[in-house]
């Protein structure tokens, strides 16, 4: 399958997984919570009948009746149980703080016990009957009651964070897995887009280094072929013409394969610099006239305004060469029209070296001003279609910049060229 379709695939499947562990995860919380609430519903039920079995005992008790089987006690207590009078608040009180302590339930609740007609006859100090409504409640009286159908109210102050809070360390576990998760997520998908960003620049390096390699191939080849021919054997002039061909050519393969090999040593830290101290003006001047010839060709010209006192700096001479040359190359590779480059040189208070590169190029915008000094990324050129290269250029010159401990930052918009700066330590 293509990768361009394998991609978006794999991030809609993982959003998709992800979406459903969450949603299940969610959904597991809401069905624990609900389940906490229905074992405190169970257990407060339980707290309610233990309170009533408890009451008919006490009642008996207090009565002096000792039955001596089931069916005499039920009859009994059918025949004469009433609350009326029988039991105090305090009594009724203790009875119900004991059942509900029995099943684990140590929350503060007010009662009250109402008889057939609703009145209330027992309640505790604090209940108030507007909790009536919203008490649980228990039927007093035994089954067939010949006198009374007293019922229980009981009003617990629930509180609602406790199911949360004894909880707590499933749901604490379950947000931390999540998070995990999530960030697992995020991180693949960073991964998979770098990965398919990497792929890209791969081949458009594959494709930018055939092109790049297979020009001064074939100009070789078809010069050999030239040098065989009967009619150019012979001729000496001919000869110098098609070899200096060649050795151009293979100069040029060579600088191409030189690049490649610098970007790798840049890759691995491999790059080792020789420092000496350098005249920056010396090797400005020296740059700009080893590229005269070429500007020339496209009617261009560079102004130098190398305006600096003392321009001494501590650099390796090859890599600061480097750096200069590839900046003017830029410069002279992406101007829409004649080339007019400045090179302007500034010396600050603070020991630093400041070089500018200015042109009146294509210019950038701000996407490609942020990716400019990525290895492998070329800025697109509009209607120009002779600008040739890596992308290596000016993610090597940033790297040597900083191994000099310098900075390099570029200004430009669309149609108004580009200016680079670079800042250098200087010495005396």
């Amino acid at each position: 399958m293509n990768a361009r379709k394998i991609y978006p695939l794999i991030v809609v499947l993982i959003t998709l997984s992800v979406v459903g562990i969450l949603f299940i995860q969610m959904s597991w919380i809401n069905n624990a919570i609900k389940l906490k609430h229905e074992e405190f519903q169970r257990a407060v039920d339980n707290s309610l009948k233990q309170t009533r079995e408890e009451v008919f005992n006490k009642f008996l008790t207090k009565h002096g009746v000792v039955t001596p089987d089931e069916g005499s006690r039920l009859f009994y207590l059918a025949r004469y149980f009433s609350l009326e009078g029988a039991f105090n608040e305090n009594e009724v009180d203790e009875i119900i703080k004991k059942e509900l302590k029995n099943n684990n339930i140590k929350q503060p609740f007010e009662f009250c016990i109402t008889n057939i007609y609703k009145n209330i006859i027992v309640q505790s100090k604090g209940f108030n009957p507007a909790q009536q409504d919203g008490a649980y409640k228990m039927e007093l009286a035994p089954e067939d009651s010949y006198r009374a159908r007293e019922t229980l109210y009981v009003s617990i102050r629930e509180d609602k964070n406790l199911i949360i809070r004894e909880m707590g360390w499933m749901i604490v576990a379950s947000i931390v897995f999540t998070t995990i998760i999530v960030l697992a997520f995020a991180v693949t998908v960073r991964t998979l887009f770098n990965q398919k960003k990497l792929s890209e620049i791969k081949s458009d390096f594959i494709n930018n280094m055939t092109h790049e390699l297979k020009t001064p191939l074939a100009t070789i080849s078809l010069a050999i072929d030239a040098l065989t021919n009967e009619k150019v054997i012979h001729d000496t002039d001919k000869i110098k013409i098609y070899s200096g061909m060649i050795k151009e050519e293979n100069r040029r393969m060579n600088k191409q394969v030189e690049k490649i090999l610098q970007a790798a040593r840049l890759e691995k830290e491999e790059i080792k610099l020789t420092l000496q101290k350098l005249d920056a003006h010396q090797i400005i001047n020296k740059v700009a006239t080893n590229m005269a010839l070429q500007i020339q060709e496209k009617h261009g010209a560079i102004d130098l305004r190398l305006a600096a006192t003392d321009p001494v700096i501590e650099a390796d001479e090859v890599h600061f060469s480097n750096i200069i040359f590839n900046l003017l190359d830029n410069a002279m590779k992406y101007s829409s029209e004649e080339p007019r480059i400045i090179v302007e040189t500034l010396k600050h208070g603070n020991g630093m070296l400041t070089i500018k590169v200015k042109d009146n190029g294509i210019g950038m915008d701000r996407e490609t001003q942020a990716r400019i000094f990525e290895k492998f990324y070329r800025a697109h050129t509009g209607n120009i279609h002779n600008v040739k290269g890596f992308g290596l250029g000016l993610s090597y010159v940033k790297a040597i910049v900083e191994a000099h401990e310098g900075r390099i930052k570029v200004e430009s918009a669309p149609g108004k060229g580009s200016t680079f700066t670079i800042t250098l330590p200087a010495t005396h």
